[in-house]
């Protein structure tokens, strides 16, 4: 039986996000991008069989199946009538370049508005063949409609998209557009603040995660935004947050989503301009297109594969690698590869993590075997010259294989009395440790009780191999 393996990946960029610079030293990049819907969506007249019920003014609205919505299709044809206008009004007199995230059905039905974003110069992304729900496409049906997709958007706007988002995806999708689409960028995702890279059928792909946060769906969705100071206050308040924390040098990205049909409201629509003002109004703020963020990252962070991926090794290798990690005990890194590992596992915090549950829930023989499997501290081993080539590293740190003949003497005596009262040796991890401190240390523990003892050395051997696996893996 295979061993389980979890594909989500839990860790991302942990608790220190990656540094960067944007183009002249920005702090921050603030991107907009303008979801163009209208005349993609669920209607008979384009060959569904009911109508669209997703992101209007009609909150709750259901699917009318084979029949027309006129109210939907009418509040859909404002987006594309006058809602896009304003954002284009908005966006070029502003000066501030956008991603607009294109359904290559609404823009063959928009050649007006294709033309505006044309020359206005916004990135015209892919959003799919058409505006509906694909989770319960089968991946060979998902696939037509993304080839579609491509060919139509290319015929449209005259180039390929570079950039894709579907939206209304399938477990599918991703992989997908990964293999097949030959994008610089995929933003079917809300796992970050950051783009990061993912490895797909042999090849490197870069995501650009969407939000559904500083999004404006949120107006016509319940708890969302009532009032556009609400929408101004929510996209004020993640600016701030990310520009302060942009100022110690860490990339940051505020990505904020639009829809023709709804921002485009001029009650709404002012919001959006008190916000384009304010975060104008700083320094140091970048207003690029997604596929200027994704040439960026793509030059400045490359993917590099690291040389161990734990939760992809065989048992073999994995066990070889990991199975001295505890002194002597590889039946730790044997249990250890059966548990459900993961890409959270592939640094030296997580595979410590699954080592270490293996080790405390080990019986207490089995505990006692890997204490006893250390060697005492400047022994008869070290002399002999036969300890792991760990434990003589780790030795050699604390200055244990150059001892005068009195801390020798000192050593093997306390090493006596230690073993004689716990039935096990002294263990401590002396990485960052010198002789004296060592010596203090085991003058103290020698007089704990032996249940105190026996938990106070299975720490330290906890200790002890995460601080083997921090020199193996990042």
């Amino acid at each position: 039986m295979e061993a389980a393996r979890y594909e989500r990946d839990m860790r991302g960029y942990g608790p220190n996000p990656t540094k960067d610079v944007w183009p002249n030293g920005a702090r921050i990049a603030v991107q907009f991008v303008i979801n163009y819907e209208e005349g993609g969506e669920n209607c008979l007249l384009h060959g569904d069989g009911q109508s669209e019920a997703f992101l209007s003014e009609i909150v709750g609205a259901a699917n009318w199946p084979n029949q027309r919505h006129w109210n939907m299709e009418s509040i859909y044809e404002y987006g594309a009538r006058a809602g896009f206008w304003r954002l284009h009004r908005m966006f070029t007199q502003s000066r501030i370049p956008v991603t607009v995230y294109g359904v290559a059905t609404a823009l063959a039905r928009s050649p007006d508005q294709v033309a505006a974003m044309l020359e206005a110069d916004w990135e015209i992304a892919s959003h799919g063949y058409k505006w509906i729900e694909y989770k319960d496409f089968d991946r060979e049906a998902e696939l037509e409609h993304l080839k579609a997709a491509i060919a139509l958007h290319t015929e449209v706007t005259g180039s390929r998209p570079r950039g894709f988002y579907l939206g209304r995806a399938s477990l599918n999708t991703v992989p997908l557009a990964a293999e097949y689409g030959d994008f610089d960028y995929i933003s079917d995702s809300y796992a970050d603040d950051l783009p990061y890279w993912i490895e797909h059928a042999g090849k490197n792909q870069l995501i650009i995660p969407y939000t559904l946060d500083s999004n404006d769906m949120r107006f016509a969705n319940t708890q969302g935004f009532n009032s556009g100071d609400q929408f101004f206050t929510y996209l004020k308040d993640a600016f701030d947050v990310l520009y302060e924390e942009g100022s110690n040098g860490a990339a940051k990205m505020l990505n904020i989503g639009l829809h023709c049909r709804l921002i485009g409201r001029p009650g709404r629509a002012a919001s959006l301009q008190r916000f384009i003002d304010y975060a104008a109004g700083h320094e140091g703020v970048w207003f690029p297109r997604r596929i200027d963020i994704a040439e960026h990252w793509s030059k400045n962070h490359a993917p590099a594969r690291p040389a161990l991926v734990p939760s992809q090794m065989d048992r073999a290798d994995f066990v070889e690698r990991f199975g001295s990690i505890f002194e002597h005990s590889p039946w730790i890194a044997e249990r250890a590869f059966d548990l459900e590992l993961g890409p959270a596992h592939d640094g030296a915090t997580g595979l410590h993590n699954a080592l270490t549950r293996i080790f405390r829930s080990a019986s207490q023989d089995e505990r006692l075997g890997v204490l006893t499997a250390h060697p005492d501290l400047a022994g008869k081993l070290a002399q002999a010259k036969r300890l792991t080539q760990e434990s003589t590293a780790e030795q050699a740190s604390a200055g244990l294989d150059a001892l005068t003949d009195g801390e020798r003497e000192q050593f093997t005596r306390l090493n006596e009395a230690y073993t004689s009262r716990f039935g096990f040796p002294f263990i401590i991890a002396v990485k960052g440790l010198n002789k004296e401190q060592i010596l203090a240390a085991f003058s103290k523990r020698v007089d704990n009780g032996k249940s105190e003892e026996f938990e106070t050395a299975c720490e330290q051997v906890e200790r002890i191999a995460l601080l083997r696996l921090r020199d193996m893996l990042p």
